[in-house]
């Protein structure tokens, strides 16, 4: 392997040593920031995410309460719930966690989310606000890819980057960041006729498809970043989208899955909760200061 292999648990670390000053500093003035975790019918696909968010929380200084309701609760009972969190100034982030049962419409329940407690960035104002290049609190996943790539002795500016899939809360808001940054983007998706002949001129080449072994290494211009964000099971194995050992073979810089965007995505849930601590806030301090002083 000629790749150097990217630590994303080292970069999730630094991230939340930063996080946890920040709600300290929160803490001291009364706002402790404080996390509530929605799941709906049978979670065991979702309970190792729970607990590695909790984890997190729990080490970057964020309250952290975990709720589950059985699978018969209706859409109306769940719009209620989160109408109540949103009017709940002791809680700071709402997060719906997947799957949920057929009957309930994740984006309905993302809409519901006020934008300042949009911690997952999965509100349409929230994803909005990145076409303008004002992020506040961005998708989560898409935030840390980019994160990724920013830690790296590399000048985005100008940077040809190749974006494989094109998800409204993935593939999309990585190739608004990155245009933000004076980074030269494009996006493939499944329609695209060539995938090869775009990824083999990116400097940087993020892939999020759900397809493992989908790129290899002869697709990829010698001595790029390759930012791997898919997660599939194969064999009872978690793997990436790109076929690793190829790839890492012929690029200069590689993350592993798991072990690379993974953890740096709950790293980023957790700013995001400061963050949107931080700006409940100054609202609720905008909203009731007093002006007669």
């Amino acid at each position: 392997m000629s790749a150097t292999l990217i630590d994303g648990k080292a970069i999730a670390a630094k991230m939340r040593e930063e996080v946890a000053a920040r709600a300290a500093h929160l803490a001291d003035e009364g706002w402790q920031p404080r996390l509530v975790s929605l799941s709906v019918g049978d979670t065991s696909a979702a309970r190792l995410y729970v607990r590695n968010q909790q984890k997190s929380a729990e080490s970057a200084g964020v309250a952290f309460e975990a709720r589950d309701y059985p699978y018969d609760t209706s859409l109306e009972q769940l719009s209620g719930i989160i109408q109540g969190l949103n009017a709940d100034p002791r809680v700071n982030g709402i997060i719906i966690q997947r799957p949920l049962p057929d009957h309930i419409p994740v984006k309905t329940l993302q809409k519901l989310v006020h934008p300042l407690k949009d911690v997952e960035g999965m509100h349409p104002a929230s994803i909005g606000n990145i076409v303008y290049n004002d992020l506040a609190l961005g998708p989560c996943t898409a935030v840390a890819a980019v994160e990724i790539l920013k830690t790296l002795p590399l000048d985005i500016e100008g940077l040809n980057v190749t974006v494989i899939g094109h998800s409204e809360i993935v593939g999309k808001p990585i190739a608004f960041l990155l245009m933000g940054l004076g980074a030269t983007v494009t996006v493939c998706h499944h329609m695209t006729r060539s995938v090869a002949m775009h990824s083999r001129a990116a400097d940087a080449v993020f892939v999020a498809v759900g397809k493992p072994g989908l790129v290899t290494g002869d697709m990829l211009k010698p001595g790029c970043v390759v930012i791997d964000i898919g997660i599939n099971r194969v064999e009872g194995k978690t793997v990436g989208d790109v076929e690793f050992d190829s790839c890492a073979e012929v690029a200069g810089w590689i993350t592993p899955v798991p072990g690379g965007v993974g953890p740096v995505t709950v790293a980023t849930l957790m700013a995001n909760a400061v963050q949107a601590t931080e700006m409940q806030m100054n609202h609720y301090r905008d909203a009731y200061a007093r002006t007669d002083m």
